[in-house]
């Protein structure tokens, strides 16, 4: 009886050390969390190859926007564990302020001191226009993710002054590869082709590539735009004699579905990197080439 009884304290002893967080100062590791998907590849950039720092994605979900989403449990055990949160900012992390102000971790906005556009003059899920909001979808544009990747590596080496030389060596580095979204196709696209989106996210990408942005509709999933809307779309491509429209390929197609049927017109697919399974700079610019390549093969 004793026999048993002393091994059952034992299991239990293993077991409730097993459940036991160690103390914070005892994790050597710095954790960073990114918010978003793009965040996340800029910020593994950076940290390659940097010793004892580990980075970790919140939202890696398809989904074309943000507005409507909601934390979980899991989304607020990982920021209550962040030592550092990498945020987009802009406005696009609205749905995480009450965890925000409730954090300690450090804060790294990547929007702070950036030139932005004002968003696109749309309904927004609430039925209201809000065309004087500032547009966050700024990671499109890879002149603005350069932006992103120095504010983060200045954010990085201003907490970890031991590994601040790594970051800037990384951020460098990772400079030097955004070029390569670059000029390869610019004799193509004169005059500038015109584009029509099913996603208000394209405005930073059509200014930083030589495109002209007709019109831009951001519809919720299962909903599709008005009567008028879709007449003055099927105007536009009659006008400018356009042969594709674009989606975002998370978001809904209803609509340009529609308007499809109706003009003859292809619907192709563009990605924002709303979310993704690779790390570092590579799945961004091969996201941005990709994006390139499917307007001028739709367009020419």
């Amino acid at each position: 009886m004793l026999k048993r009884l002393g091994g059952l304290v034992l299991a239990l002893t293993l077991l409730l050390s097993g459940c036991t967080r160690p103390p914070a100062e005892e994790d050597p590791q710095l954790h960073i969390l990114a918010t978003t998907y793009p965040v996340y590849l800029l910020t593994t950039a950076l940290t390659e190859g940097v010793e004892g720092v580990e980075v970790s994605l919140l939202v890696n979900s398809q989904t074309s926007c943000l507005h409507d989403y909601t934390l979980t449990v899991k989304d607020m055990k990982v920021i209550e564990r962040a030592d550092v949160i990498v945020m987009n900012g802009a406005g696009l992390e609205d749905f995480m302020a009450d965890a925000l102000a409730a954090s300690d971790a450090a804060v790294i906005d990547c929007s702070e001191g950036m030139d932005l556009l004002p968003t696109l003059e749309h309904a927004g899920h609430d039925g209201h226009h809000h065309e004087e909001e500032q547009d966050p979808h700024i990671w499109m544009d890879p002149h603005q993710a350069g932006q992103m990747l120095e504010r983060i590596a200045a954010g990085l080496a201003a907490l970890e002054e031991d590994k601040a030389q790594a970051y800037r060596d990384n951020a460098s580095a990772a400079l030097g590869k955004l070029s390569q979204v670059d000029p390869w196709y610019q004799d193509a696209i004169y005059p500038p082709f015109p584009l029509i989106t099913f996603h208000d996210g394209f405005q930073y990408f059509a200014s930083a590539n030589g495109f002209r942005l007709l019109k831009a509709i951001e519809e919720e999933e299962g909903s599709t735009a008005s009567a008028a809307e879709i007449k003055e779309i099927v105007a536009l491509i009659e006008e400018y004699d356009v042969s594709a429209i674009f989606v975002e390929k998370n978001g809904s197609r209803a609509t340009a579905d529609v308007i499809a049927q109706e003009t003859g017109c292809a619907v192709c697919e563009l990605d924002m990197l709303m979310s993704g399974a690779g790390s570092g700079i590579q799945p961004y610019l091969d996201a941005m080439n990709a994006n390139i390549k499917t307007i001028l093969e739709a367009l020419q």
